[in-house]
């Protein structure tokens, strides 16, 4: 006889839900971040619990990075709409530079799981575990392109720091966030070079600190 709850190959990206559902582990929450690498701005978090019926799919749904931006719009949109549950946090530069790149991300997941106002059964991450969840977890390589609730967690998270880096760009006009949402790009370090770094970038990144160095003389 074979066991429904295994997860087999060809079930799609809503496939590890279903599993886990059917193992009575459900509801499935979904977590993950957008900034981890910027040198400015944010870092954003989401943990996404998805209903696993026709009506309620979401048409699309992919890991953010594979989408254009039009894309991920709608995807969040339709996310936002349909999902059963969606929780986002921002961790601010200052903290990220307190906290260290790695911790803060552990945090930012831990506070978006914790936000959802379901509670859930299993949580997935992408590439690594996090611990602290108050609910057994599972880690996943590639888990934004294989797990829709991870997917959608992924569309949410870069969706609204886009959002917020484009909104900075209005308050720091001289940097561009809002074509390259803080990331290190050439234009990204020339700006740097030109005007030092303003507030919102993460003094834990050797660039900014050496911007800063010449900023200061």
């Amino acid at each position: 006889m074979t066991d429904d709850r295994t997860i087999r190959p060809g079930k799609g990206i809503y496939g590890y839900e279903r599993a886990l559902v059917r193992a009575g582990l459900g509801p499935v929450a979904g977590a993950d971040e957008a900034g981890r690498g910027a040198c400015a701005g944010p870092l954003v978090a989401a943990a996404v619990i998805l209903a696993d019926t026709p009506a309620r799919r979401i048409e699309g749904l992919n890991d953010s990075k594979l989408l254009t931006a039009r894309q991920r719009e709608r995807v969040y949109d339709e996310v936002m709409a349909k999902a059963v549950d969606v929780a986002v946090v921002s961790i601010e530069a200052d903290e990220c530079d307190r906290l260290g790149m790695h911790v803060a991300d552990l945090q930012a997941l831990r506070r978006a799981v914790a936000r959802l106002h379901t509670p859930p059964g299993f949580v997935l991450t992408d590439g690594f575990s996090v611990d602290g969840l108050q609910t057994p977890g599972l880690a996943m390589w590639k888990g934004d392109r294989v797990a829709a609730c991870v997917a959608a967690a992924s569309v949410i998270a870069k969706v609204t720091r886009d959002r917020i880096m484009t909104e900075l760009a209005a308050q720091w006009p001289h940097y561009d966030f809002e074509v390259h949402k803080g990331y290190v790009t050439a234009e990204h370090q020339a700006k740097l070079a030109q005007y030092g770094p303003c507030p919102i970038h993460r003094r834990r990144f050797e660039l900014v600190r050496r911007a800063e160095s010449r900023a200061n003389g």
